[in-house]
């Protein structure tokens, strides 16, 4: 495996009496995409908050490139891309005006932004709508302005929250393209969380399944199948076994809201 960019030690986050992450441990290879597999309320969002900066830990530790996600939290900042699953996106601006304004935010220098904000336009197959509102595109569209947007300043690590809720299968597909091709073309390492299996197993190089906080099960999609023996053996059965017999997949109240209203604002 090459070098690890990613690595975390028994990072944890606890609410109260709650350990939603517990003892975190992974090593992830530049360049490779890995998937965070598990039901609602497994640990997985939470995992991804911290490795971004968004939620400190309540212990263990972290480091992005060698860079501590608390210590030195501005340059880790720097060092990735996230693409949350609510909508980021201003559907009142053009798409060119989208990612304009996210490389001033990193500081792109003006000579240097412009042919940034057109190249990722046209590396995302938006180069014909960027003077479009968003509000006028559709759900995969709009999802990869998201993914041109996060990678507009060049991050070496890129992280994607449930990159194609509310897509259709057509334009869930043309995300993965897009997807696989930063990793290819840009050696982008990727982190992902997904529910659904078949993007799981066509994206990720290797998994890890995670339930009650903590890692289940992991390795690649194809070792992942071999551990339950049998060649009939499916990514959902992986998931159903190492997840736990009672699965608290339907999320909350709360949940339920936020994915279904952001399924509609893009869809």
């Amino acid at each position: 495996m090459a070098s690890p960019i990613l690595e975390t030690r028994a990072l944890t986050r606890r609410y109260g009496s709650l350990t939603a992450v517990d003892s975190f441990t992974l090593s992830v290879a530049e360049g490779e995409i890995f998937g965070l597999l598990g039901p609602n309320g497994a640990g997985k969002t939470t995992t991804l908050k911290m490795l971004t900066t968004l939620l400190p830990p309540t212990s263990g530790e972290a480091k992005i490139a060698g860079h501590d996600i608390v210590r030195q939290a501005r340059e880790v900042r720097r060092l990735i891309g996230y693409v949350p699953q609510m909508l980021s996106a201003d559907g009142t601006l053009s798409g060119y005006e989208n990612l304009d304004i996210f490389g001033k935010l990193y500081d792109i220098p003006r000579v240097e932004r412009g042919k940034r904000v057109t190249d990722a336009l046209e590396f995302m197959g938006l180069a014909d709508s960027s003077n479009k509102l968003v509000r006028d595109y559709s759900g995969g569209m709009i999802r990869r302005l998201e993914v041109a947007q996060s990678f507009l300043h060049h991050p070496r690590v890129l992280f994607l929250d449930e990159p194609t809720t509310g897509l259709d299968p057509t334009a869930r597909r043309v995300v993965w393209e897009h997807v696989e091709r930063l990793r290819k073309d840009f050696g982008t390492t990727i982190m992902l969380t997904t529910h659904l299996m078949e993007e799981a197993d066509h994206l990720c190089n290797r998994i890890a399944i995670m339930h009650l906080g903590k890692v289940a099960a992991i390795g690649t999609p194809a070792e992942l199948k071999a551990s339950l023996g049998g060649e009939e053996i499916t990514l959902d059965d992986v998931f159903i076994h190492y997840a736990g017999d009672t699965l608290e997949s339907g999320g909350t109240y709360r949940e339920t809201v936020r994915t279904r209203r952001t399924a509609h604002r893009v869809g």
